[in-house]
């Protein structure tokens, strides 16, 4: 791994991802890579492979501890890891890690049984994000070019949140991060 940003991104995945994800029985590290496997899994492109590997990647660069939402504190760690990686990666990769809270608001306001597939911690951070989107919410996240990808990570997002799942390491996705960086 030569390229400085590529370790700097797996050094924060493998040595500061410890911590416990929220209320889940997952850390941040499993977390991600069990995104960034759903993501390849289903054959998606290597940008939202890495936004899916990355799309927590906020609450490892900021110092509010390892579950903000339940002292009452909306971290906003989607536009904390936007800030973060857009230096280093361009809008395929980087909307969708600042949209996927919004894509939780989105499916909560356009799906009916959305809410209930919410874990306890996506549900209480919900209430602190603005709840479910308004109809004029909706509309103007539906025009955004990368709403659909947001809304696919969002629904990874959900699902990587299994205990003991296996998957592959942290060095196994980063070669599709590194061919979505931006020319250094």
């Amino acid at each position: 791994m030569t390229d400085p940003r590529l370790a700097h991104i797996a050094d924060l995945l493998t040595l500061k991802a410890d911590g416990s994800y929220g209320l889940s029985a997952v850390n941040q590290r499993q977390h991600a890579l069990q995104a960034a496997w759903l993501a390849e899994k289903t054959g998606c492109s290597d940008a939202l492979i890495a936004a899916s590997l990355l799309h927590d990647i906020g609450h490892l660069v900021h110092d509010l501890g390892d579950n903000p939402a339940e002292a009452g504190i909306d971290d906003q760690h989607e536009q904390r890891g936007h800030d973060f990686l857009a230096t280093l990666f361009g809008a395929e990769v980087t909307e969708p890690v600042r949209l996927h809270v919004a894509a939780k608001r989105y499916l909560c306001a356009t799906e009916a049984d959305y809410f209930a597939k919410l874990s306890k911690d996506s549900v209480l951070s919900l209430s602190l994000q603005g709840g479910p989107m308004s109809p004029p919410e909706v509309a103007a996240f539906d025009a955004l070019p990368q709403s659909a990808a947001a809304v696919q990570l969002r629904r990874f997002d959900e699902q990587a949140k299994v205990k003991n799942l296996q998957t592959p390491t942290v060095e196994h996705f980063l070669p599709a991060v590194e061919r979505c960086l931006l020319p250094a």
